[in-house]
């Protein structure tokens, strides 16, 4: 006796690829997670190895306002993403332009304490093991910061000349997803050298 044969609807077993731009981030997130993760470790396993002073709890501060800015700017940017998909353009600008001016101060303040730390403590990539690996993490980082800073202003002088439409929400998510990677990235980074390392 022949089992009953169930049949679907066509709707049912249609399958799309999922987006490229989402796959494409989630790619490269992938792989500089990897990367991170690498420079995490040796920051870890280095940590009170070196023979030579200046050592971390002597010359770190704890960056607190600096990172308020950074975690604040996850905010700012999903806000600005979710106002240009309903079209309100205008607020979706302001919202994405406070991102970029909150990443800026978060990136100025490393500069402004590396220079503290190169030309008023004496620590340099080369001091010692923790100068290497901390220059090492935390300028991966900054790269990075870097990188979407420049994203973020594109999408700003864009959007000044009236260029961003809401069908270009989903390519602005696809930024987002970058920003926020960054800033989880700066938990574990700010974990790692300024409360373990410490």
């Amino acid at each position: 006796m022949s089992s009953p044969s169930v049949s679907f609807p066509e709707s049912d077993l249609q399958w799309s690829l999922p987006a490229r731009g989402p796959v494409g981030m989630w790619c490269l997130i992938a792989a500089v997670s990897a990367i991170f993760a690498i420079f995490a470790v040796a920051y870890i396993f280095y940590i009170g190895k070196s023979l030579s002073g200046p050592q971390p709890q002597q010359v770190l501060h704890v960056p607190v306002f600096l990172t308020v800015c950074l975690i604040s700017s996850s905010l700012t940017i999903h806000l600005a993403a979710r106002l240009l998909k309903a079209g309100k353009l205008s607020s979706f600008s302001w919202w994405w332009l406070l991102t970029l001016v909150l990443g800026a101060i978060f990136l100025g303040g490393t500069f402004s304490e590396w220079h503290h730390l190169i030309y008023d403590e004496g620590l340099t990539i080369q001091t010692n093991l923790f100068g290497t690996t901390y220059y090492s993490l935390v300028g991966l980082h900054a790269f990075h910061v870097t990188v979407g800073l420049l994203a973020l202003a594109t999408v700003s002088l864009f959007a000044l000349l009236g260029k961003v439409t809401a069908e270009h929400a989903e390519r602005v998510e696809v930024l987002a997803m970058y920003w926020h990677f960054v800033d989880s990235v700066w938990v574990v980074v700010f974990t790692v050298v300024y409360i373990v390392g410490r």
